[in-house]
């Protein structure tokens, strides 16, 4: 599977060594192509694509089905189980609070759970996947550790966490995201849901994609979510607009100031050298440029967010398998492992 991949990004740098600026179709609809190919040589059934600037949709992609059984295409409206994306929007929110001094990043976590087997930790530390052991601060992936980050935040706002969540969304207008599937099933005014809300929710997970895995002959077989209850580590489901709206907003200043997205996006530095995670997101250097991401994965859905800052270009990749990420190893710190990273890189981070 994996020569494929080399020759098609190989291919991608050959044929489109030109000016984005200069022929913006081409590279568009070559792109787009180059997603689709990708798409089915991982046996992804379906995958909605959005590539935007900091204020503008520059391009939109929807590719397969969202049901393969009743043949339903993937469609602006189609939503997505974003996984360990999740913690973008979690980190958004924790960072907000610490700008308002209602919590710090700098508190233990055992401030806010003591139970935690992480309690001697930091909440910046829980958000940058760090630890402090006898050689220093290392870093290891692990979605689990951010579990305290749900008392914090209702520390911060002083209500559910879910409805901290859900508030977010509602002041950023991604009224087409919904946190948690159990949300769209709950009785009116639990969390202080309306019915009007509820009903929404429910509208919303209606048109979520069936979840399908994968086999080596990429057959889809379809499955179902395991995980329905919002968490720091998943559960959101969104479609790929409301997360262009996150986007803006994010880029805008409307989530956090400036400086604090800058601090968010600068990893810690162990002697001299720079782990490979910030505050919510990885952080990298492609061709000497800062390049933000963050994945999500189950086994049966993914998802990927890039951002080229210098650029002001940010790509958002949604799928209904694991084919986004599976067996790449993302949680590593390298986004060169990604064919769908490496086309995007290729064509607009040169």
């Amino acid at each position: 599977m994996k020569r494929p991949f080399v020759f098609l990004t190989l291919a991608v740098s050959a044929v489109l060594a030109v000016s984005v600026r200069a022929a913006d179709n081409l590279v568009l609809s070559r792109f787009s192509d180059y997603l689709d190919a990708l798409r089915t040589q991982t046996g992804i059934p379906g995958l909605a694509a959005a590539l935007v600037s900091s204020t503008d949709v520059t391009w939109e992609g929807w590719f397969g089905l969202a049901d393969v059984d009743r043949n339903i295409h993937i469609q602006p409206t189609t939503s997505f189980a974003l996984d360990g994306l999740t913690q973008t929007l979690v980190a958004s929110l924790a960072l907000r609070c610490d700008e308002s001094g209602f919590i710090s990043l700098n508190d233990r976590v055992s401030k806010y759970d003591p139970a935690s087997p992480y309690a001697a930790s930091t909440l910046r530390m829980v958000l940058t996947h760090t630890s402090m052991g006898a050689a220093g601060l290392t870093f290891s992936y692990n979605l689990g550790r951010l579990a305290p980050m749900a008392p914090a935040i209702q520390e911060c706002t002083d209500t559910s966490f879910r409805a901290s969540i859900a508030a977010l969304l509602g002041r950023l207008g991604m009224a087409d995201s919904v946190p948690g599937l159990d949300t769209a099933t709950l009785a009116p005014g639990t969390d202080g849901f309306s019915a009007a809300q509820i009903q929404r929710y429910a509208g919303v997970a209606a048109n979520l994609a069936v979840p399908y895995t994968v086999d080596s002959s990429r057959h889809a077989a379809a499955s179902s979510y395991a995980s329905r209850t919002l968490t720091p580590a998943g559960g959101m489901i969104a479609t790929a607009r409301d997360l262009e709206k996150f986007n803006f907003a994010l880029m805008a200043g409307v989530v956090m100031r400036a400086d604090t997205i800058a601090a968010a996006w600068t990893p810690p530095v162990v002697n001299g050298v720079s782990l490979p995670h910030g505050i919510g997101w990885f952080v990298q250097s492609y061709n000497g440029e800062p390049i933000v991401w963050q994945f999500g994965e189950s086994g049966v859905s993914s998802s990927l967010m890039i951002v080229a800052p210098r650029r002001s270009t940010t790509l958002f990749l949604l799928a209904n398998s694991a084919g986004l990420s599976q067996g790449l190893n993302l949680s590593a710190g390298d986004l060169n492992v990604s064919p769908f990273a490496r086309v995007f890189l290729s064509l607009f981070v040169r």
